[in-house]
């Protein structure tokens, strides 16, 4: 089994070519770990796989490795239909962040390049468009276009396989806008007609829509859901022992979902969890599915992260003790900045409280509850731009910055858009009254999932930094100053430090349900 040093060399520096060693022993040994960061395409049968995939391992000589199934497809290979190569996670050390491509594969994501020509794309991000195709070849071995065609054509081969969607949807929940166009690329990329992929795999018949979303192990979902239990709104969300649930879409079309682990199957436990979708739009499931792999950061590598980190005496035991811990992020930017700026200064009970009553007060209400606990809409932002919220309970100057900041969001001042840098997107917050820069980096953290947010004015933080006993108790405190130089370290990744720190923060008497130490309760003392 490829060790984690051997593996950050091979895999995680992107302009350097992937070491065939590595990968080769990765794929003998089925490795789950390694899984997304790279595939192995076999020159004898055209086809290309997941290092996990249970077929009989080939021969060496007839095994060539890509970084992107994107490039494997672009060298005419197509996806095993027995490992899938659309349930592998995305290699999230290259696909998060400030640099170029990550930001472009995050616009792509976004739908970017459905209607837009490449040289949108490339403006988005600050460079030509001969110089975003000369970095996506070199970092991933395939065009944009080309990598913008493979995710369309892989979510509609997941769609033709888990569901029984007829295949006019599938074909506009992969953003083709007519079926002719979708057959002709399925069949010219796939060498099959999407109707004979359905005959061979079959589907899953029930009432909601069930699809798997991939993680690359280990993954911590019990703390994922404690996370998010102690934040969840009343009528909004709810978050039991299994899973987490909330209303999406808005009042014209309301819909609801469900995400817990995907059930073990044979006795084997799938890096999976599993989402069931109710009343969604076809045309929405695309988008769906990218917010909830950022929300439950399903495409982060363990592995790269630790070796980032662990250099850190402090960090070390932590990631050891937890290493499938990952960012908790949230469904809706505007959402959490709106609990951001709620929380300033107050418990993370309270602010639940007083954003549940907004919640209730401002969202749109079903017509009948979808499920226990789900019986409104979050307010929208021109919901709320000139809403009264001090009768919610709520300051009059905490009022008025959530009052300023939907008027901004609809005029554009601030936003939550893929291509922004952490700087960016924290200069545009900050200038607005009422944010400073720990509630910025909270949404930052929170609402775009950005892997080196840091809210270095965080007082339990400041006190966390220092080991055992508990920094909560009190004692030492680090400055924002010396925090953020000792962090400078931990680049990309500090978020996860904070998340390791904030859990650690917690006196081990307090359990979730699921038997996880709690950081439901935890109170960053906020310096806004």
């Amino acid at each position: 089994m490829p060790s984690a040093s051997s593996s950050a060399a091979a895999f995680h520096d992107a302009a350097d070519a992937l070491d065939p060693r590595a990968c080769e022993q990765a794929r003998l040994s089925r490795d789950a770990r390694f899984d997304g960061l790279f595939f192995n395409a076999v020159t004898s049968t055209g086809i290309y796989c997941r290092p996990v995939c249970p077929a009989p391992a080939p021969r060496p000589s007839n095994i060539v490795y890509y970084r992107h199934a994107a490039a494997a497809e672009a060298a005419g290979f197509r996806p095993c239909l027995r490992c899938r190569p659309e349930l592998s996670p995305a290699d999230g050390s290259w696909r998060r962040g400030d640099a170029t491509v990550a930001r472009a594969l995050k616009l792509i994501e976004a739908g970017a390049l459905a209607g837009a020509p490449l040289s949108d794309l490339a403006a988005r991000v600050g460079v030509g468009e001969r110089q975003l195709r000369r970095l996506f070849g070199q970092r991933i071995g395939a065009s944009p276009i080309e990598v913008h065609g493979t995710r369309r054509l892989l979510f509609a081969k997941q769609l033709l396989t888990e569901t029984e969607l007829p295949i006019i949807q599938v074909a506009l929940a992969a953003g083709f806008g007519s079926l002719t166009r979708f057959n002709t690329a399925f069949r010219d990329e796939y060498r099959m007609a999407p109707r004979e992929l359905r005959r061979r795999e079959g589907a899953a018949a029930g009432e909601a829509l069930v699809l798997r979303l991939g993680y690359r192990p280990p993954y911590d979902l019990a703390a994922m859901l404690d996370f998010l239990r102690g934040r969840a709104l009343p009528g909004v969300e709810s978050v039991d022992a299994d899973g987490y649930a909330r209303v999406i879409g808005d009042a014209g079309a309301p819909g609801w979902l469900r995400v817990s682990r995907w059930p073990p199957s044979q006795g084997r436990q799938d890096h999976a969890l599993k989402l069931e979708l109710h009343g969604a739009r076809a045309a929405d499931l695309l988008g769906i599915v990218a917010r909830l792999r950022r929300m439950f950061d399903l495409d982060a590598d363990p592995q790269a992260i630790a070796q980032a980190l662990s250099a850190d005496a402090r960090l070390r035991p932590l990631l050891e003790a937890r290493p499938g811990l990952r960012l908790p992020s949230g469904w809706d930017g505007f959402e959490i900045a709106v609990r951001a700026v709620i929380g300033q200064q107050v418990s993370v009970a309270a602010a639940r409280t007083l954003t549940a009553r907004l919640a209730q007060r401002h969202g749109s209400t079903l017509a009948a509850p979808f499920a226990p606990g789900l019986t409104h809409l979050f307010p929208t932002p021109q919901a709320l731009a000139d809403a009264d919220l001090t009768e919610i309970g709520l300051i009059r100057a905490r009022a008025a910055t959530i009052r300023e900041m939907a008027r901004a969001l609809l005029d554009g001042r601030v936003d939550f858009r893929p291509e922004r840098t952490l700087e960016e997107l924290v200069a545009r917050w900050v200038a607005l009254p009422g944010i400073g820069p720990w509630t910025a980096h909270y949404i930052a953290l929170r609402a775009t999932g950005h892997p080196d947010a840091f809210p270095a004015e965080d007082l339990v933080l400041q006190k966390a930094i220092f080991a055992q006993p508990a920094p909560a108790a009190g004692g030492m405190r680090m400055t924002a100053r010396a925090l953020s130089a000792r962090a400078e370290a931990w680049r990309p990744w500090r978020a996860y430090a904070v998340i390791h720190l904030w859990r650690d923060s917690m006196p081990p008497a307090k359990t979730s349900p699921v038997g996880a130490t709690s950081v439901a309760t935890v109170t960053p003392a906020r310096r806004d």
